[in-house]
């Protein structure tokens, strides 16, 4: 395997260690030699590459981990399918709606795997509502929220002091939901998106930009160019409302700017019959209630942890150790182990081209949604 964006692309890395047997990292590519300098002190036997292009061409590699900034990823994806190449590549898919017809024609055309990096899908508790809700748990889902709030603010910068993506972002004038897919994939699985029901519309609605030019004046001091809500515009909290073919409203929420302690992870889910709440801060318990096991009476919340003998899902019970040893939760093991296995049988990937671009497709739609003034637009069929 290749990795392109070699930052990023060090999460390899982990589940390589892991899946020894099975994936081998064998070059990276890189337009910062520093980085790149960096990957050969660690690991002198890998190619490095500053051109992309030459990384497809050299015939070390038989499949790409796309791990750039976002507006990269599909055009480096299109371009690794077209050398015959199978794609993995992080979130998100793709930038416009024009790359996500783009996308999906080009693995069609090559036959090749392509799967997006959605590792919050693979988180435990995340696995765990999604077994129950196969097994019917929870009843017919009705409701889902998915929020990604981090304040990424300390990350704006690259050490000579340039804003990177991150920092790029705060300082774009388009007003949009830029991060969607750790909120929706989950949710997205867990309502069976793909699988019997379909997004159909969505609005986004976003708060004025406080956040961004708040912390340049505080850390940078108040003459810092960036130290001004015109400079940084991009607004810090957006709200995603999305209505589904089959009456589901999922309701997504990403917060890179505003201060406050992390809160990587927030869903709930509601059913007919049960719902989860997930911890609103670490080392809290996620909460759920199930109408059939709860006491008489008053409804009444229970840790999940209570039900794990009876709902973790199988693959953390056989394999979550191991995944836990990779990084980023257990997910990034997962990941990397599902598009190995859809490259080496020829099966769909679980997170295929067809989710990455719907999942994706918020972006560019919240954009048009916040430009009309929240109106509500149509999500396009990209799978028929």
């Amino acid at each position: 395997m290749g990795v392109v964006g070699g930052n990023r692309g060090g999460c390899v890395v982990g589940a390589e260690r892991v899946l020894p047997d099975k994936v081998r990292l064998s070059a990276v590519c890189d337009i910062d030699e520093a980085v790149l300098e960096r990957w050969r002190r660690d690991q002198p036997d890998l190619k490095t590459y500053a051109r992309y292009e030459d990384m497809l061409g050299s015939g070390e590699i038989d499949a790409v981990f796309v791990a750039t900034p976002p507006a990269l990823h599909a055009e480096q994806a299109v371009q690794a399918l077209q050398a015959g190449l199978h794609v993995l590549s992080e979130v998100y898919a793709a930038t416009t709606i024009e790359d996500c017809w783009r996308l999906i024609e080009a693995v069609r055309a090559s036959g090749k795997t392509y799967m997006m990096a959605e590792n919050y899908c693979y988180t435990r508790p995340n696995m765990m509502v999604l077994n129950m809700v196969r097994q019917g748990v929870l009843g017919e889902p009705t409701y889902a929220e998915g929020a990604y709030i981090h304040d990424c603010r300390s990350l704006m910068f690259d050490p000579d002091g340039s804003l990177n993506w991150r920092g790029r972002s705060r300082a774009n004038p388009v007003q949009g939901n830029w991060y969607p897919t750790h909120s929706l994939g989950p949710v997205a699985q867990w309502l069976g998106i793909h699988r019997g029901d379909r997004m159909v519309s969505t609005a986004t609605f976003v708060t004025r930009a406080e956040g961004g030019w708040r912390y340049v004046a505080e850390h940078m001091g108040s003459d810092h160019p960036l130290a001004s809500p015109n400079r940084m515009p991009a607004g810090d909290s957006a709200t995603t409302v999305i209505t589904t073919r089959q009456g589901c409203v999922i309701v997504l929420r990403v917060d890179s700017a505003s201060p406050r302690p992390h809160n990587m992870t927030h869903y709930v889910l509601q059913g007919t019959s049960g719902s989860y709440l997930s911890e609103r801060w670490h080392g809290e318990s996620p909460l759920v209630w199930i109408k059939d096991r709860s006491p008489e009476g008053e409804p009444q919340w229970q840790s999940l942890w209570e039900l794990a003998d009876d709902f973790e899902h199988p693959r953390w019970k056989a394999e979550g150790e191991t995944a836990q040893a990779a990084g980023h939760g257990g997910g990034d093991y997962f990941v990397v182990a599902d598009f190995i296995q859809a490259v080496l049988t020829g099966e769909p990937a679980p997170i295929d081209v067809y989710d990455a671009v719907a999942w994706s497709s918020i972006v560019p739609l919240s954009i048009e949604s916040v430009s009309r003034g929240g109106e509500p637009v149509d999500v396009p069929l990209f799978r028929a």
